[in-house]
């Protein structure tokens, strides 16, 4: 059995999500290629790192050169897959860069508000609540996924990983 597969059946699962949110509210979606103002540099689940290094190992060998080398070289603050303003590994990218600029519920200690980016949803008075990715029940549901990966290996595991860490690990 694929070890990523409850990984990947997650990811289908928040794309479905987001298309049909896309889909509806496309003219108030402004998020596009070489938008790349929410990307940073973060850290992710030791599954969502496994799911970029074997992402990066699919790669020709010149790509996967390529690739390892701007995550060595790109600066701190950004997203080590950026690369003139466009995600490198795309299709493989963490549950928290599928989800940027969605609407996004967010329980805090003053109650529940939606976020998204400024540039998104303009004019837009209100949402249905079948348009808005509940930020919570996304993060348990990868915490998840990620225990049923790191299974009894979990010792072996750090609790996070960095985006730069799994390319220069992964994909040899």
């Amino acid at each position: 059995m694929d070890p990523l597969s409850n990984y990947r059946t997650l990811v289908e699962k928040v794309d479905a999500l987001c298309g049909r949110i896309a889909e509806e509210f496309g003219d108030h979606i402004t998020c596009a290629k070489g938008c790349d103002g929410c990307c940073r540099y973060i850290s992710v689940f030791p599954v969502e790192g496994a799911a970029l290094a074997a992402a990066l190992a699919s790669l020709a060998p010149e790509e996967r050169a390529r690739v390892r080398e701007n995550a060595a070289t790109a600066p701190e603050a950004h997203c080590p897959l950026l690369a003139g303003g466009i995600c490198l590994l795309y299709e493989a990218r963490p549950l928290i860069c599928r989800t940027q600029g969605m609407p996004l519920l967010l329980r805090e200690e003053s109650g529940k508000r939606i976020d998204f980016c400024p540039e998104n949803f303009r004019g837009v008075g209100s949402l249905p609540g079948n348009a808005v990715v509940d930020l919570e029940t996304l993060n348990t549901l990868l915490a998840g996924v990620n225990r049923l990966f790191v299974g009894d290996d979990a010792g072996e595991w750090p609790e996070r990983v960095t985006i730069r860490e799994a390319l220069l690990r992964g994909g040899q």
